[in-house]
Order: structure tokens, then sequence, then C-alpha cells
């Protein structure tokens, strides 16, 4: 069975590697890989630590480039390479734009279309944007729906999605976070050999559209004044390369010698950073569910989230955008050691590290 994989941002790299790494491993499949290049320098970093080698790379990543530029040139490059091919199953994750283009392009030619961490909700279709309706427009074009939980399945389900083509598996992400956290790693030669990691140190990411302009001002300003008085703690940012992102964190969060201005970092180091850090604090999707799996309460810079397990479960907390809000969680959590153990021993909802595995075995009893 020929299973054509695409993906093309960093986040869909890091949790689509376990399952290239099981398709290449099983004997009944001939496993074939695409990348967009959706994300240039982001996605290769994760190629090389997962030694993930396309056999097609399309290359699209262009400066100021737009959601429709992606779309169009994902569907036009993408399509003769899936005639050339003919999988019997194409394999997307998520909700990038490469997913939501790529399902197009499966469905344009008439191929099955296998999607991993299926079923993630918040019903509002511009939070998060535009991952939401790319998730929601993949999932009305899937055959197969891998979901990572049970409420995401439930999800699909409300969407009258057959049972018998809903699977779930776990979050992939997990093996790829345990696989990863057992490779060594030198922090210093990352930019940050100058934490104290013997305080507590705040991890922070914060990048997303909805957030930009008066949410992300609040949230810096929250957490300047949370650093303002608990001279014990470090904050460590991988600020995103956006000029407005970073023009934003230099004026309401400031500089300091405790704040960590860092590029970008790769996958290998992110998850040190985070088996290390005390608390993290983000906007992104992925680390609500990473931290967890190592321990670390996770304060979630959004007024929704598709990802409600982690809520439910309390391992993450929705710390809206507002500068009360955000700062009230974080002080809670630095102040009340009870609220922070509460937070850290809760069980991760999102899988074994199993879940690539469970996935393949579905793909190869088709």
């Amino acid at each position: 069975m020929k299973v054509l994989s695409v993906f093309g941002t960093r986040p869909e790299a890091i949790k689509m590697a376990p399952v290239v790494k099981a398709l290449a491993e099983a004997p009944n499949i001939n496993s074939r890989i695409c990348v967009t290049a959706q994300h240039r320098e982001m996605l290769d970093q994760v190629l090389r630590l997962f030694a993930i080698e396309p056999d097609y790379d399309l290359d699209l990543m262009r400066h100021q480039q737009t959601i429709g530029d992606i779309t169009a040139e994902v569907l036009q490059e993408l399509i003769p390479i899936i005639e050339h091919e003919r999988p019997e199953l194409l394999l997307v994750h998520g909700d990038t734009t490469t997913t939501f283009a790529a399902a197009l392009a499966a469905y344009y030619t008439h191929t099955r279309i296998g999607h991993v961490e299926a079923g993630l909700r918040t019903s509002d279709k511009y939070a998060p944007y535009p991952e939401e309706m790319n998730r929601r427009l993949t999932g009305a074009l899937a055959d197969l729906h891998f979901a990572p939980t049970l409420i995401a399945a439930n999800n699909l389900r409300m969407e009258n999605v057959p049972d018998e083509r809903i699977h779930i598996t776990g979050n992939t992400v997990i093996d790829a976070l345990l696989d990863t956290v057992e490779k060594p790693c030198e922090l210093a030669e990352y930019g940050l050999g100058a934490i104290d990691w013997s305080r507590r140190v705040l991890l922070l990411t914060c990048h997303r559209r909805e957030n930009w302009g008066e949410p992300m001002q609040q949230i810096f300003a929250a957490v300047k004044r949370v650093l303002e008085e608990h001279p014990d703690i470090e904050l460590v940012f991988p600020w995103h390369k956006n000029p407005l992102v970073r023009d934003t964190a230099l004026l309401y969060l400031g500089e300091s010698e405790r704040i960590h201005y860092v590029e970008p970092l790769d996958y290998l180091p992110f998850c040190h950073v985070m088996r290390r850090c005390h608390l993290a604090l983000t906007d992104s999707g992925g680390l609500q569910e990473e931290a967890p799996a190592l321990g670390k309460p996770v304060l979630v810079l959004r007024e929704v989230t598709e990802r409600p397990e982690a809520i439910d479960a309390g391992t993450a907390a929705l710390a809206g955008v507002g500068f009360d809000s955000v700062y009230a969680a974080a002080t809670r959590l630095l102040d009340d050691e009870a609220a922070y153990r509460q937070m850290a021993q809760a069980i991760n909802p999102y899988g074994d590290g199993r879940a690539a595995r469970r996935i393949v075995d579905i793909i190869g009893a088709i």
C-alpha cells in the first residue's frame, strides 16, 4: 500500500515524524513524503533532527506570502505529484494551510485522505485563525480520522462522521517529545547559557494572529508586572521573527537581565527548556499538549482553546488575554504551592507515546 504523507510547517513535521518513522518500518506499506516548506528554516530543523528525507520538496515559502498564495501553490504543485504517485492514501496533519490545501488536492484527484490529529474544535471560525477552518474543512474531506482523544472523536460524531471512520489514537506529539528529551542537548549552544536554572524559569511563547495588537500588549504588560513582583524568577522568550511581535515585546515587556529573548529554538533545545522550566505561558497549540507530559503547568494565553482536554484534566488553564486575567493566573501558580502541585501532578490526557504505531497499524489493516 502506498501512503503519501504531506506536511509543511515545524509543528506538522514534529507530530508527523513518529508516523513517518513507523510507516517506513511497516513491511506492507510503501511510504512517500512530500514537504511544502510553508515554513522553510523551521521545517528543515525538524527534518534534520528526525533524519527525515522527503521524496518531494515544493519549497513554497516566499517573503510576505499570504494564506491564499500558499493554498494556490500547494494545489498547483501537489496535484501532479499525486497523479504521478497514485497513492492509496494521502496523510495530512492538524490544521495548517498546507493540511487543508493538500486534502483538497487529494479530493480533486479522488485520493483517500487520512487526517492525523482530527476532531479538535473551538466552534469559532476565527479563533484560532485560520487553523479552525483549516481543520474543519480537512475533516469534511477526510476518509480516516485519527482523533487524539475521546473529546475530539465526539466532535466528529456530532458532525455525522461514521464511527467506523474514527479512530482514537492519542497524540503523536507525545511520541516525538518523549523521544526527543532523551537526546543530549547543551543549552548554552543555543543562547541559553546565561539562564540561572536555580531560579524558577517561565517559558513564554506568544505570536498568534488573533493576539496581535491590544491582546499582546496586555499579555506582555501582565508578564512584566509578574516579573517585577517576583525577583526569584527568570523568563525565556523564544520570540517570533515577526517584527510586530518583537516591537510589542520590547515596548510592553521591556528588557531586563532576567528576560532572555532568544531566536526561535530548534525542537531539541525547546524540549529541554520545557523539561527544565517551572511554568509555561503560551498561545500555541502544541505546548498545551507537550508541557503537561513533562509535569509542567500551562497557562493558555487565549480566550478559547481547541484542546479542552488539558483544561478538563487540570494540566492547563485558560488565562485569557487581558492584563488582569493573565496577571492573576500567573501569580496564583507562583504564590500558591498547592495550586501549582495540583496542576503539575495532573495526568496528561494526550496519550502514552504510542499513537504513531496505532495509526500505522490501522492504515496497514485497510
